[in-house]
């Protein structure tokens, strides 16, 4: 009250009080998990636009043979450019992409067929019949595994592993292929190519979904499992009908998140698929190359040439656009996985 019996003018708030007052109320955390969301969704589409513009002469230039053909040649640099299409190149250029993307497709295949039920198998191992100390000290490792660069686990296949499966594992299954698959026969070569690729790809998978799948594995509470038993399931019936069914949404989701791994692999890939450029293997011992692994063995020539700049763009995009569908389609399989309800006893 002012001394003439008036009302007094409230006074200013204090900067702190306000500042409580704000983020008791939620708003400024409201706003950062706003921004955390749009945030990545930004950035791929920067990335997907700038793939875009830098891909744009070199589609024009090679149209749809860039997927269907297999020539990949950069042309003379030292020559007077030529123009197609409006497009200026060097003479003699032309891009043939489909080797490589085969490539990508076969390496990250044959890394899914060995590395998913090696690493579901061992995340079952893990859990349910090692002894609690051996399972951390085994998960551990598994992780350290993960860890590991991939500079030298392609080290170890260039100078172990690839020369071990040429001599001893490729012989084998070579000479004891069956007529009617002429593309497991053939000569074995000298370790580096699709198969140590692949095998390559699936050693560096593996801990990915077995430390993953693991993780899932302990969440399956005990007692659907106890109750299986108790009608009469074996302990391996109990995990194909109770365990993996419970948590086959995460079990999707490591498998992609494996299979993002491989499909974007470079160093390792590079080190042992035999950098086959232009060439489809003839076999699943031959030389070969990936769309990671051709970017990084010849994007020095990118340095001083437009089109070459703009032919790895649309590589890039093409890989991306591969690494989107598998994520969509890995999605659609979650959500249907998701809503199966759980079977319940013998033979159901």
């Amino acid at each position: 009250m002012q001394p003439d019996g008036g009302t007094a003018s409230p006074s200013p708030r204090r900067l702190g009080g306000a500042l409580r007052n704000m983020l008791a109320s939620g708003g400024p955390i409201k706003w950062l998990g706003r921004g955390g969301a749009v945030v990545p969704l930004l950035m791929l589409l920067f990335v997907l636009i700038v793939l875009v513009v830098k891909a744009i002469p070199a589609l024009r230039f090679s149209g749809s043979s860039f997927f269907t053909t297999s020539l990949w040649n950069y042309g003379s640099p030292y020559g007077a450019p030529v123009t197609s299409d409006g497009v200026l190149h060097n003479a003699g250029e032309s891009f043939g992409a489909l080797p490589q993307i085969v490539g990508t497709l076969a390496t990250s295949a044959i890394a899914l067929i060995i590395a998913v039920p090696v690493s579901i198998g061992a995340a079952l191992v893990i859990v349910e019949r090692l002894p609690k100390r051996l399972a951390n000290i085994v998960g551990l490792f598994l992780e350290l595994l993960a860890g590991v660069p991939s500079v030298i686990v392609g080290l170890w296949g260039a100078l172990t592993f690839g020369p071990f499966i040429a001599h001893d594992i490729a012989p084998l299954i070579s000479n004891n292929a069956p007529s009617w698959l002429p593309f497991f026969g053939g000569d074995t070569g000298n370790g580096q190519g699709l198969l140590t690729s692949g095998l390559v790809l699936a050693v560096m998978v593996i801990p990915i979904v077995a430390a993953t799948a693991r993780d899932l594995i302990r969440g399956v509470p005990i007692l659907p499992r106890e109750g299986a038993v108790a009608l009469g399931m074996s302990d391996f019936e109990c995990a194909r009908r109770v365990t993996l069914p419970w948590v086959g949404a995460g079990l999707i989701g490591a498998v992609v998140l494996g299979l993002g791994r491989a499909l974007g692999e470079t160093i390792a890939v590079a080190m042992v698929c035999g950098v086959a450029l232009g060439k489809l293997p003839t076999n699943l011992y031959a030389a070969m190359i990936t769309v990671a692994a051709n970017l990084v063995q010849n994007i020095d020539t990118a340095i001083t040439d437009k089109m070459d700049t703009s032919a790895f763009a649309l590589l890039g995009l093409v890989l991306l656009v591969i690494t989107l569908i598998a994520n969509i389609g890995a999605r659609m399989l979650v959500r249907r996985v998701s809503g199966t309800a759980l079977p319940v006893g013998r033979g159901l």
